[in-house]
């Protein structure tokens, strides 16, 4: 019990001199002190190579500052709440393309001009997650609000008309439901929902449907957990059908996890560590180099993305956060090994002891593929994100295992000398 704990300990302590480590080189590298916002096209040594802003990659970068000074006294400082505040107004300025629309661009120029939109709910999901943490954060009502009518209108193109987002109907396209929709609305009904009774309460039925949604890309007598199936829940023909992505299911996994612990649900709980935790990081482990495979095709063909092979970033902060999540609630020595492999090849691969952060884009062997610290796709969010959260649940694992204080010794008599 005693190693247990001084292991917990030292990973305790890894983890958090790493956010901090993170934390501080988007401070210095990635504020936009004449337009606002936030650089996220960063080189190694955090350069920018380019000053495209993407709406989704602005709205983490301010959830994720406004979680760290909300959740953890020594992030707890103006600067940080002044830079998420400062993202913040950039969003509200520039992120919807056609004011009073709600449809946001994925990409805009350095000083908030509209460069491309994508058909899809994303950036509008993460500038939602931004104005609810920052309502949380600073108590300004209008964040709030902001964040409220952006959620129902998301909820509005996914559940009745998704007209709006501009995606032809053609004859030929099956109708697809990709996890990614499901999980991002799940995940949302957390945000806005955290203790707050009526919006948990709204979006109540919300969380239990996108959790039903997730739960149908369980396929092939739960053998698989596939990226894409039907509307109605079944197996696709084709590559697309038979998509996965392990770090995507356990992603998926933890979102799950959450909902079920909230809804105290013993019986989905298992389901999930089952099903989204070992499941998908048995078939995707890389059995001859470690590391999680990007995507795999349920059938062993060769998948047709490019970066099939690839490890990447984003997987093994989830995985990490799956298996330190449902070791918590389980207490599941297997899961609590898992982390610690998981942990052990991210912390040894993707880090950079230089500059700091982490490399984003690793080859099969596991060596830096791609030097850039961030992108289009990266940004100041699923390295902290991780790191946050597992010093957060590695705290509370060593309280709970903190050792009884000793007894006090018993007065001395008098005389007894």
């Amino acid at each position: 019990m005693e190693k247990e704990r001084e292991t917990l300990q030292a990973w305790k302590e890894r983890v958090g001199q790493e956010l901090d480590r993170v934390v501080a080189f988007w401070m210095e590298h990635s504020h936009d002190q004449e337009h606002g916002g936030f650089f996220t096209c960063l080189g190694r040594d955090g350069q920018v190579y380019d000053d495209l802003k993407y709406v989704w990659l602005q709205g983490r970068q301010v959830w994720m500052y406004c979680r760290l000074y909300r959740t953890f006294e020594r992030f707890h400082h103006a600067q940080l709440l002044d830079a998420a505040k400062s993202g913040g107004e950039f969003l509200l300025r520039y992120a919807r393309v056609a004011p009073p629309g709600k449809k946001c661009a994925f990409v805009l120029t350095r000083d908030g001009r509209p460069v491309k939109v994508q058909r899809t709910i994303f950036s509008e999901c993460f500038y939602t997650m931004a104005m609810d943490e920052l309502w949380r954060t600073t108590g300004e009502a209008r964040y709030q609000m902001e964040a409220v009518e952006m959620m129902d209108q998301i909820v509005h193109w996914v559940r009745e008309d998704a007209s709006e987002l501009g995606r032809p109907q053609l004859q030929g396209a099956p109708a697809v439901e990709p996890m990614a929709v499901p999980m991002m609305l799940l995940n949302l009904v957390e945000q806005l929902g955290e203790a707050d009774e009526e919006l948990a309460g709204k979006y109540a039925e919300l969380g239990d449907w996108c959790a039903r949604r997730i739960l149908q890309h369980v396929q092939r007598d739960g053998q698989a957990v596939l990226e894409n199936v039907s509307e109605d829940g079944k197996e696709l023909s084709g590559c697309l059908g038979r998509q996965q992505n392990p770090g995507h299911a356990l992603e998926a996994g933890w979102f799950l996890l959450r909902h079920s612990i909230r809804k105290g649900d013993p019986e989905l709980r298992a389901h999930v560590v089952d099903k989204f935790l070992l499941l998908p990081f048995h078939s995707g482990w890389d059995p001859d180099h470690g590391g999680l495979f990007y995507f795999q095709d349920a059938d062993d063909f060769c998948p047709t993305q490019l970066e099939w092979a690839m490890k990447l970033w984003w997987p093994h902060s989830e995985a990490m956060i799956a298996f330190l999540m449902g070791y918590s609630d389980s207490g599941d020595p297997e899961l609590l090994r898992l982390f610690y492999q998981v942990a052990e090849y991210t912390f040894c691969q993707f880090r950079d002891p230089e500059y700091g952060e982490w490399f984003g884009y690793l080859n099969r062997e596991g060596k830096v593929a791609l030097t850039i610290k961030g992108g289009p796709f990266k940004g100041c969010f699923h390295v902290p994100r991780c790191l946050a959260m597992c010093e957060e649940m590695l705290g509370a694992l060593l309280s709970r295992r903190a050792p009884a204080p000793a007894p006090a010794p018993a007065p001395a008599r008098r005389g007894a000398e």
